[in-house]
């Protein structure tokens, strides 16, 4: 049975007027719900991740200051949201979703966070809507208990994941993959262990040709015993901040590829919901519901 993480407190309050929708984090699992998809028995609540998990991956400064909500104004705008106690607890109740996650995709094949894939967060500091970096999280506390020792994480998103790459230089565990835009956010990019970087315009058969070209390379020669896919919307050709021209089936297959691959080399899989920005909410909605439609098609 596919398990969820969803917690309301995913369900972050905004000032009028943000450019983040957060308004997808209550839609979401609403219209799974409303269509069949999945039953109400498919979400589970986490709780806060706890301090000693969270200091495997970010430092004590960086922690403290979240916690005593004491971040310069110039972290606050890197990170992009207005800075409350509250944002701290969504933040380390989607790591622990992540976490969590792991022993449902033991279990069952594959398990899914309705949020996370926080990947701009880095081990000292929070940048672009990202706070905590809860992959990096849950894949440090993994190898910190020894329950895995070879981990890819498979990064969709337009926007190539600094954070984790940042976090993960030199690592013998843990192998980073991101496919993104080459000239979108962030303008700095860091050193992922692989790094495609797509031209504007990128189209569907262009996107899925690398894909299937890399990945499967990637699962025979890194051997993984577990994989974390950030899945990403934002590579639409309606997004807003995306500027890669993937149609929404474009993006299905997409998920639909990666997650055969993982069945077809039974290796438990972890999926965060990542970004997604076209201007219409219900592009957003129907292309992260896909993720989740794919899934149950593939597995259940």
């Amino acid at each position: 049975m596919l398990q969820i993480a969803f917690s309301p407190v995913y369900e972050y309050p905004l000032p009028h007027g943000h450019r983040f929708p957060m308004d997808k984090y209550a839609l979401l699992p609403q219209q799974l719900l409303y269509e069949g998809t999945v039953s109400e028995q498919q979400f589970f609540q986490p709780l806060p991740v706890a301090e000693e998990i969270i200091l495997l991956t970010h430092t004590p400064r960086f922690w403290e200051h979240l916690k005593q909500q004491t971040l310069s104004e110039k972290e606050i705008r890197a990170i992009g949201f207005p800075m409350s106690p509250l944002l701290v607890e969504r933040g380390r109740c989607i790591a622990a979703g992540t976490l969590k996650c792991v022993d449902y995709a033991v279990k069952f094949g594959i398990s899914m966070n309705a949020a996370g894939g926080t990947h701009h967060s880095f081990s000292d500091r929070g940048e672009g809507f990202c706070v905590f970096n809860d992959i990096a999280i849950a894949v440090n506390q993994l190898i910190h208990s020894q329950r895995f020792s070879k981990i890819l994480i498979v990064d969709l998103d337009v926007h190539q994941g600094n954070g984790t790459a940042s976090i993960f230089t030199g690592s013998e565990h843990v192998f980073t993959f991101s496919m993104h835009g080459s000239k979108n956010y962030p303008f700095r990019k860091e050193a992922s262990h692989l790094d495609i970087g797509l031209p504007d315009g990128t189209t569907d058969d262009h996107y899925l040709a690398i894909l299937h070209r890399i990945l499967p390379r990637l699962i025979d020669q890194k051997q993984p015993e577990i994989i974390f896919y950030q899945a990403g919307v934002d590579i639409l050709e309606t997004d807003r901040l995306g500027r890669l021209s993937v149609s929404r089936e474009g993006c299905r297959q997409r998920d639909k590829f990666v997650m055969e691959q993982c069945k077809k080399n039974n290796i438990p899989l972890v999926v965060t919901m990542g970004g997604g920005y076209s201007p219409q909410i219900a592009h957003i909605i129907e292309a992260h519901a896909n993720t989740f439609r794919t899934a149950t098609e593939v597995y259940f």
